[in-house]
């Protein structure tokens, strides 16, 4: 079986934070900042992984043209989950109208969450 990405959704907070900000706040050199960042996208204050993983999956939905009462696993890759014990990706799955029955996960690795995603995905639709 060939598996594929038939789909793809994104997301970008409005809200933009400048590197003197950012500078300013860390104590470091503003220069060194603006080269790396020149500035940075962040979440308005009723914004999270959750809400940002909602739009994002509903984009992406939207633009695979698939139903998602057919999905058959949610995971959410972040750093930054925003409960301990409930899943990130069982409120992105309801939300998305993917429920009830499907495998959801959320993952933590650092900056390798996202494709630890699509590594399970994979497994999970070539096993």
């Amino acid at each position: 079986m060939s598996t594929g990405i038939v789909g793809y959704g994104a997301y970008i907070p409005r809200l933009r934070i400048k590197a003197e900000e950012i500078a300013k706040v860390w104590g470091a050199d503003e220069e060194s900042i603006k080269r790396l960042v020149g500035e940075k996208s962040v979440p308005e204050i009723d914004e999270d992984a959750t809400t940002i993983a909602v739009e994002a999956s509903r984009d992406a939905i939207q633009r695979a043209g698939i139903n998602p009462e057919k999905i058959g696993a949610v995971y959410v890759g972040s750093e930054s989950h925003p409960y301990a014990v409930k899943p990130t990706a069982s409120i992105v799955a309801e939300a998305v109208g993917a429920t009830p029955n499907l495998t959801a996960a959320d993952l933590e690795f650092a900056c390798k969450a996202g494709t630890a995603g699509f590594q399970a995905a994979m497994g999970l639709i070539e096993a």
